[in-house]
């Protein structure tokens, strides 16, 4: 048992996060907490722009981290009763496992979801970045100093495939991989409750987290995280929580509105910048920067949509109609997973539809298109362990699940959406709401970009 796991419910060094969630600390933790890498993570806002409609959603990506970090504890600790105290994994996985919960985060930088969802070409991904932080710096140094296992095993966790010189098993990865990312895992476990207190909404609380832990087990079949027939509820509830909250915060139609704005600002100016210094920026810092990229432009519509998502006073573009796979399918569909550029493309070609039936001046970047990304969201259907040793999909046990499960997430709570300049919406809402003229439009801008 690591040092950490025995910290669990003992007297100790702690620190305190929200809600009234005390984080066992020991002097290994506390020396990577100190790090500049870490540090940084605490001038990262977990939320970014959804603290433009949900005020409070303003907490660190290091108070997240710290959370995913206890609940790595919580876990390791099930595991352990599982086997009777003879561990499942051994004390160098236990040891990548706790650490790659805590360390996970630090390749994020401001924004960056928002921004990785539009793949630009030569962008490294967040998950990537997170090798480049922990190699040749403070934090190798420290795991070499402090810790039984590498980088190569933080990593071979963090991507559920052998990395390097790992010496874990691929039992270790497999299983210890699944609790950091899968349907029911560390990250979903802190995330749905912190997001949902900081937002000030119930939605992400309304699961027993406490059930679910207890009721985790291994998959008979392969080492993965599986949960026993007692956890049943607790996780379809957790499914509706994950529903909700995209429903209501996440995709909230004006958080939407401002992710939108910031997407096509970065397309504007993403020859003007240096995207691989400015990922090593904190959240005000980058802010500042892009303002002054924006400023420095001889493009009024970007400038517009960088003034009103980080000006002195906000100004988000309205909404002007949306659609689901319950509503307008076919529009829904013409539109969803498409490249971040073909939907520039295809709001500029609306622009001039919209220009010549209203008699309008109205610019490219006056219209924007929100649609799910070319990614589809993960679903959560984790591996149910019957009574009588049977393992059935949560799908097959929960009303709950099977409907989310058989009606794409993505098409429900991620919704199209067209956004406009908030002077243009009063004069264009008579065709934007005009079902038949959208549907037309949109298919002769596809066909214009053909």
């Amino acid at each position: 048992m690591i040092e950490e796991l025995q910290r669990l419910g003992a007297a100790g060094r702690r620190v305190r996060i929200p809600p009234e969630m005390d984080v066992p600390l020991t002097s290994r933790v506390g020396r990577l907490l100190d790090t500049a890498e870490m540090r940084r993570l605490s001038r990262i806002s977990q939320l970014g722009l959804v603290q433009m409609v949900y005020p409070g959603a303003m907490h660190s990506r290091l108070e997240h981290s710290l959370g995913v970090y206890r609940n790595s504890l919580l876990v390791l600790s099930v595991l352990h009763r599982l086997e009777g105290g003879s561990a499942p994994v051994g004390t160098r996985a236990a040891e990548a496992f706790v650490m790659a919960a805590l360390l996970h985060d630090i390749g994020h930088w401001p924004f960056c979801h928002a921004i990785e969802d539009m793949r630009l070409t030569g962008l490294i991904r967040h998950e990537a970045r997170v090798s480049r932080w922990l190699r040749g710096g403070e934090l190798e140094r420290l795991i070499r100093q402090d810790w039984q296992c590498n980088v190569d095993d933080l990593m071979s966790l963090l991507l559920g495939k052998r990395v390097g010189d790992s010496e874990l098993s691929d039992r270790e990865i497999e299983l210890l991989a699944s609790c950091l990312s899968g349907p029911i895992d560390v990250d979903k476990l802190d995330y749905l409750v912190r997001d949902s207190l900081h937002a000030g909404v119930p939605y992400g609380r309304h699961f027993d987290a406490a059930r679910l832990v207890a009721a985790m087990t291994v998959d008979p079949r392969r080492p993965r995280l599986a949960i026993s027939e007692k956890g049943r509820t607790a996780a379809e509830m957790m499914v509706f929580a994950r529903y909700v909250m995209f429903s209501e915060v996440y995709w909230h139609h004006a958080v939407r509105a401002a992710t939108a704005m910031l997407q096509r600002s970065v397309f504007l100016l993403r020859d003007r910048v240096d995207f691989e210094s400015m990922m090593a920026l904190d959240e005000a810092a980058w802010v500042e920067a892009w303002r002054q990229a924006a400023a420095a432009s001889d493009c009024a519509g970007t400038q517009r949509l960088v003034q009103g998502l980080f000006g002195p006073v906000r100004s988000l573009y309205k909404r002007g109609c949306e659609f689901n796979v319950s509503h307008a399918a076919d529009i829904h569909s013409m539109l969803a997973h498409r490249p971040y550029w073909w939907l520039v493309a295809c709001a500029a070609e609306l622009a001039k539809l919209l220009s010549r039936h209203t008699g309008l001046s109205i610019e490219p970047n006056d219209i924007l298109i929100d649609a799910p990304p070319v990614k589809l969201e993960v679903d959560i259907n984790v591996a149910v362990v019957m009574r009588d040793g049977a393992v059935r999909p949560l799908a097959e046990v929960s009303p709950v699940a099977e409907v989310l499960a058989h009606q794409q997430f993505d098409g429900h709570v991620k919704r199209v959406r067209i956004f406009v300049r908030p002077d243009l919406r009063e004069s264009l809402q008579p065709l934007l709401i005009d079902e038949r003229w959208i549907r037309k439009a949109v298919q002769t801008s596809l066909n214009e970009i053909a």
